[in-house]
């Protein structure tokens, strides 16, 4: 999963607009974009759009509303016997909230948790990984900076260039750190100003270099940035072919040299590790 569209799912030409792009998952989405008014018409479109989804075109997973807020049981209900490809699960305070959800389901849909949406979240990033044979199917965990910012009463969640400041660096690589130990895919927050195409480039190089699978997007028009960035280059499949070949060519030491560097273990593991992504998107 590279590029995750979020469309509000009572809006049916954006949705319209979503289903037709490159992205690999849209997200139906019945939380924040949805008015409390608008809830019971945004989840019979839910029902309409699983009911007569296309064939082909992205996977589509629900952005239900979070645990105790009052409208996920209906949210749930909606989905019944129309199973999206899964299911994202807004302001998750750790692992429990993703197995008290998963008591609510009738089928055991793929999850992806919102994960550091919440002050106290920030402590339980570990949990996931705990209780990761009891997650599965879980799909991955992603990291917001606006409710979280809420929660914490903060004036913003960026300083005067943008960049986000200390607590919510900490959230990202919490997130981060808490996918990879638990075997999920680690997925970076959106960029919210979409006509930015400096910025979104900017923060996909970013999270591409620091181990984020994919990205969030709210436009259309971030999924060819976010597809491309994601996708391994190939001169970087170029160069991870070449070390995988040396390694063997060498008989699996524990270190070689090419090109004028030394390369160890944890290069090689990479190196395989980036020809699985770029085989997944070929």
């Amino acid at each position: 999963m590279r590029s995750l569209l979020f469309v509000p799912a009572d809006a049916g030409r954006k949705v319209e607009k979503a289903l037709a792009s490159a992205a690999d998952v849209v997200i139906l989405d019945l939380e924040d974009s949805v008015a409390i008014a608008a809830k019971p018409q945004a989840r019979a479109a839910v029902q309409r759009i699983l009911a007569n989804r296309p064939s082909g075109g992205p996977a589509i997973y629900v952005r239900i509303n979070p645990l105790g807020s009052g409208f996920e049981d209906d949210d749930i209900a909606c989905i019944a016997g129309r199973a999206p490809d899964g299911i994202m699960q807004p302001k998750t305070a750790s692992a429990a909230d993703v197995l008290a959800l998963r008591g609510k389901l009738e089928t055991q849909l793929p999850v992806i948790a919102i994960a550091t949406e919440t002050a106290g979240s920030l402590f339980h990033l570990g949990s996931y990984a705990e209780h990761a044979g009891e997650l599965a199917p879980m799909a991955g965990l992603t990291w917001g900076a606006e409710d979280l910012s809420n929660d914490l009463a903060a004036v913003t969640s960026r300083d005067d260039h943008g960049h986000l400041t200390p607590p919510y660096q900490l959230a990202r690589s919490l997130c981060l750190a808490g996918a990879r130990a638990a075997g999920l895919e680690p997925i970076d927050t959106v960029c919210v100003n979409f006509r930015d195409t400096g910025a979104l480039e900017a923060e996909c190089n970013a999270a591409v270099r620091d181990g984020f699978s994919g990205k969030l997007a709210i436009h259309p028009a971030q999924i060819a940035t976010i597809n491309r960035v994601f996708t391994p280059s190939p001169g970087d499949i170029a160069h991870a072919s070449a070390l995988i070949d040396a390694f063997r060519e060498a008989g699996n030491p524990g270190v070689i040299g090419l090109d004028g560097a030394m390369y160890d273990r944890p290069h090689l593991e990479r190196a395989r590790k980036l020809l699985a992504r770029a085989a997944r998107y070929s």
